[in-house]
This record gives structure tokens, C-alpha cells and sequence, in this order.
């Protein structure tokens, strides 16, 4: 009786101090103090090259290698370098196939869990990130940010032979074939190549009969 007393008594203490926000108990004073940032808004480590605050030294360390460059986690299996243990052991999955968070709905699994929550939307319909000129939503803010080049009329992938510009690099691929000549997407019925997919589909319609367009 009294060893399973001390033993509640131990599980008891594991984690002593209480956070008077959220009730959340941590495990040492110093710890209390960290977890507290997240009611306050307290971020007293900055970075001194882009200003942004941290409520840890440890995740300003982190933080800093984007500025440097510093990549210490390497992959065994194809030397990648990541800024983070956290991010290499997600990176692996590539390597061994896992995929641990699944959509409910299709089953369609995933290696990260915010690629699952992305793609949740499918069936949800929500798109989050609205453009602020012609207030068109999108599903993951990356969208929105290439869609805003449709504004802005900004084209950073440049074409090396030609220079003509695009405003994503799959336009800029899908472009460069132009210049080599490489028709990726084949017929299965005549065997004919096309550089683009949807030339694909629609050269099949030859096959099919489809006849999608009608005169008014």
C-alpha cells in the first residue's frame, strides 16, 4: 500500500507547476515561464537579421539557419541537409513510403499533418486565403501567392534560351519543351506525343467523338 502511494504521489509531481491561464501543469518553473509567452505574446528573442521574435533562445538558434544556411541534419539515404531533426525525420518518409496521417473521408494518406489538413479542404470546400484585389479564394496560401502575379504582372521564371518569362516554374517546364522538342503525354490509341496534357485530352476527343463545344 504504501509503495502504490508513493508511486500516485510521484505521477502526481511529475508535472508540479500549473499554468493559472490554462491549468496546462509543466514539470519545472523554467518551463512555466516559457508556456506562459504563449498567453502573453512575450517574445523576447529576436533575430538581428529580420526581427522576428521567438519565446525561445532555442527556436531563435533554429530560426537563424535560414539566414546562414546551416543545415545539420543531414538524410542517410540521399545527403539532403534539413534545419531540423523534426524536419528530416519528415523528409525520410519520402524514402520509406510512410504516410501516418490518413483523410477520413477518402483515406488518401499522408506524410505531414498539415498536407492532410490541406487537403481536407477538397471535400470541404474551404479556401481560407481570399486575394485582396479580386477576392478569389484559394486552398493553401502558396496559391494565392502565385495567383497575385496575375496583379502584378510578375514573371520570375525565365526562360534561358528565349527569355520570355512565366509566373510559376511548371509554365516555365512546360514551356521549355518548345525548345527540346520532349512530348511527354502519348496517345495510347495513335501513339502521337503532346508537350501538355490537356493537348492530350483534347487531341483524344478525335478518338472519342466528344464534341464539347456547342453553337448557340
Amino acid at each position: 500500500s504504501t509503495n502504490l502511494e508513493k508511486h500516485e504521489d510521484t505521477r502526481t509531481l511529475e508535472k508540479p507547476w500549473k499554468c493559472g491561464d490554462c491549468g496546462k501543469g509543466l514539470r519545472a518553473p523554467s518551463h512555466l515561464e516559457i508556456h506562459r509567452r504563449i498567453h502573453t505574446g512575450e517574445r523576447p528573442f529576436t533575430c538581428s537579421v529580420c526581427g522576428k521574435g521567438f519565446t525561445q533562445l532555442s527556436d531563435l538558434r533554429t530560426h537563424q539557419r535560414v539566414h546562414t544556411g546551416e543545415r545539420p541534419f543531414t538524410c542517410s539515404q540521399c545527403e539532403k541537409g534539413f534545419t531540423t531533426s523534426s524536419s528530416l525525420r519528415i523528409h525520410q518518409r519520402v524514402h520509406t513510403g510512410e504516410r501516418p496521417f490518413s483523410c477520413s473521408l477518402c483515406e488518401k494518406g499522408f506524410a505531414q499533418l498539415s498536407s492532410l489538413q490541406t487537403h481536407q479542404r477538397v471535400h470541404t470546400g474551404e479556401k481560407p486565403f481570399i486575394c485582396s484585389q479580386c477576392e478569389k479564394g484559394f486552398t493553401t496560401s502558396s496559391s494565392l501567392w502565385i495567383h497575385q502575379r496575375v496583379h502584378t504582372g510578375e514573371r520570375p521564371f525565365t526562360c534561358s534560351q528565349c527569355e520570355k518569362g512565366f509566373a510559376t516554374s511548371s509554365s516555365l517546364r512546360i514551356h521549355q519543351r518548345v525548345h527540346t522538342g520532349e512530348r511527354p503525354f502519348t496517345c495510347s490509341l495513335c501513339e502521337k506525343g503532346f508537350a501538355q496534357l490537356s493537348s492530350l485530352r483534347i487531341h483524344q476527343r478525335v478518338h472519342t467523338g466528344e464534341k464539347v463545344l456547342t453553337c448557340s
